[in-house]
């Protein structure tokens, strides 16, 4: 018997069973047609899956959902404030596969920096570190673009962190 568990997927509460091998990926995508986090490597190597599980980054491919039960999920279509409008100006996408991934990772990347956390190149870890572009390289590291959008997602991830400090 498949076990019942519920979540709250970008607001809205959803309860169903699965089997305890099913990866939060598929679940959401296959079990409750929420298909803003893609299915890229599934091996959890390229990020195009990345979600916020009770507010910070997973891969949801690599995620059993059973161990989910009762969290918080958001998917970039969740997300709202200036991070989507930021990589929309600042073109933060090419074909835009990537993207829902590469949204939910800079939330939590705004997030861990608003709460001061260093990174492996935080030069001064006695302060907040800028967001320059290695910082913002490195906390964004395991998201990949096939497309190179790269310049334009970390001038995103600059913008949204500007707007928040507003």
């Amino acid at each position: 018997m498949d076990p019942e568990l519920t979540l709250t997927v970008d607001g809205a509460t959803h309860t169903t069973t699965c089997d305890t091998r099913t990866s939060l990926l598929d679940l959401l995508r296959r079990r409750l047609g929420i298909t803003s986090p893609k299915k890229g490597c599934d091996h959890g190597q390229c990020g195009a899956c990345t979600v916020l599980v009770d507010g910070r980054r997973v891969l949801s491919c690599l995620t059993l959902a059973v161990t989910r039960d009762g969290a918080e999920v958001v998917t970039a279509a969740g997300i709202d404030g200036p991070l989507p409008q930021a990589f929309q100006e600042a073109d933060g996408f090419q074909c835009g596969y990537c993207t829902p991934g590469q949204v939910c990772s800079a939330a939590g990347v705004l997030d861990e920096h608003a709460r001061g956390w260093p990174s492996v190149v935080t030069a001064d870890l006695t302060d907040t570190p800028a967001l320059d572009d290695a910082e913002i390289a490195e906390r964004m590291s395991g998201n990949l673009c096939r497309c190179g959008a790269y310049k334009g997602i970390r001038e995103a991830v600059r913008t949204a962190a500007g707007a928040a400090t507003r």
